[in-house]
């Protein structure tokens, strides 16, 4: 009876091992590659979870990827490898059901490798990514945003700059390359729609005098989250605003938000980086150059609290402002800015805030969110925010805090072109003039206005009122 019944047990267990090695094999579907500034990324997309290692091996340069349990039945002939360090990709069996997969390269890499499970748009996948060994100090400029302007040679602002800069605002696009963020209502994706207004948002911060708009993202790749902030203080950022659209179980949920970073978030983040002597150096560089590195325990305490405090009260006080112009253009999920701890708000020394352009979940915003016309009125809204921000929050230095000092932003009468998505509460915003001095200037018995309507905007007293 014994006999039998171990006898049936090791049928089973032997069962339960070839079923085991049957649900672990493991196809290579396709092989996605993105190429970043700073690095390559080589997505394999996977029928199955399966393990691998990787090494490297020189003379000549190259990485080899064992992956068990796995064979490869994508076409890779047209991996796009221009501009990769990239040479070729070869792949043969090995050791009976496992695969080696051999990447030629054209210089040296620092690689990483790991997998992810399975999301709402792609199964197991096996990242590979391939990090250049001279890391540019920021993002490069791409095609998609020729006219980037060239980084500062410092993260200081020196006495020579003083009354002459541009007010900075760093813009990033969420997500991008192998994470296509929330996919919304009719496969929208939240990557590229963020990705669109990010852009639109450039180009209007770029053509306002005294302003410059650096993207974070120019492209569809991936960044991680902390190097985001990184390129930010990198080009002197004054301002850091990303990007996203929202989404949820509900598809009814629907409106705009803007995030500063909660309380806790800050209390955290300055543990953390209090901890970090490595870089503690850098901390609040971008605010008057001061170092931490030579300061005792609690000296540098106090001096980062003081930097965190200020950061999240001016982060709230933009992203209220943003918030109001939004409202103008999407409906709102909340009437105050919403605090939380976005790893992208964690900048002791930039003001941050994270705009949800609506729900990409709810049909009604994405059928929105995917136009153009949409895109550009939300950009011109968050520009419309920042831009009457920074009149009255001037950082010193700047061209706009010259001019502001000087009186010279009470401007003498100008004309506004009505552009698609243009309300007549948003001109009267953009311009810090009020809705009735504006509908006096133009003969207006209502707010309705027309694309192509050129308007006269009266002289704006707000910036004069608010020395007072």
């Amino acid at each position: 009876m014994r006999k039998g019944r171990l006898a049936r047990l090791g049928a089973v267990a032997a069962l339960l091992g070839l079923l085991s090695s049957f649900v672990q094999a493991a196809d290579i579907k396709s092989v996605r590659l993105w190429r970043a500034p700073d690095n390559t990324r080589l997505v394999f997309d996977l029928s199955g979870p399966a393990e691998h290692t990787l090494f490297t091996l020189s003379n000549p340069e190259r990485i080899v990827i064992d992956i068990s349990n796995a064979r490869l039945v994508a076409d890779t002939s047209e991996l796009p490898l221009e501009n990769t360090p990239l040479r070729g990709l070869r792949a043969a069996p090995r050791d009976g059901d496992g695969l080696r997969v051999v990447l030629d390269l054209s210089e040296q890499v620092n690689p990483k490798s790991f997998v992810l499970p399975p999301n709402q748009q792609y199964g197991d996948r096996l990242v590979v990514d391939l990090y250049d060994q001279t890391r540019p100090s920021a993002s490069l400029p791409q095609p998609a945003a020729p006219s980037a302007t060239p980084l500062p040679q410092t993260s200081t602002r020196s006495a020579a700059e003083a009354g002459s800069r541009d007010i900075v605002v760093a813009i990033d696009a969420g997500h991008g390359g192998e994470d296509p963020g929330a996919i919304g209502y009719g496969g929208a994706r939240e990557k590229e729609v963020v990705l669109a207004i990010a852009r639109d948002l450039k180009r209007l911060i770029d053509a306002e005098p005294g302003f410059r708009g650096e993207l974070v993202r120019t492209g569809d790749y991936f960044i991680p989250l902390r190097r985001r902030t990184e390129i930010a203080r990198q080009h002197n950022a004054d301002m850091f605003v990303s990007i996203h659209a929202d989404a949820f179980t509900r598809s009814s949920a629907n409106g705009a938000s803007v995030f500063a970073l909660s309380d806790r978030g800050a209390t955290s983040e300055t543990a953390r980086l209090l901890a970090d002597r490595e870089n503690r150096s850098d901390l609040i560089g971008g605010v008057g150059g001061v170092s931490l590195d030579n300061k005792d325990q609690v000296l540098a305490s106090v001096l980062l609290d003081l930097s965190m405090t200020a950061t999240l009260s001016a982060s709230l006080d933009a992203g209220q402002q943003v918030l109001s112009s939004v409202g103008q253009v999407n409906r709102l999920h909340k009437s105050r800015v919403e605090q939380a701890g976005f790893m992208v708000l964690k900048s002791p020394d930039i003001p941050s805030i994270l705009v949800e352009t609506g729900f990409i979940s709810n049909p009604g915003e994405a059928r929105k969110l995917v136009t153009r016309s949409h895109q550009q009125a939300m950009a011109r809204a968050i520009y419309t925010g920042l831009r009457g921000y920074f009149h009255r929050n001037p950082p010193p230095g700047t061209r706009i805090a010259a001019l502001k000092a000087s009186g010279q932003l009470a401007q003498g009468p100008r004309e506004h072109t009505v552009r698609r998505g243009d309300s007549l509460s948003m001109i009267a915003n953009i311009y810090q003039v009020s809705l009735a001095s504006l509908r006096a200037a133009n003969d207006l018995s209502t707010d309705q206005i027309r694309v192509g309507q050129v308007l006269k905007v009266p002289a704006s007293s707000m910036l004069v009122q608010n020395e007072r």
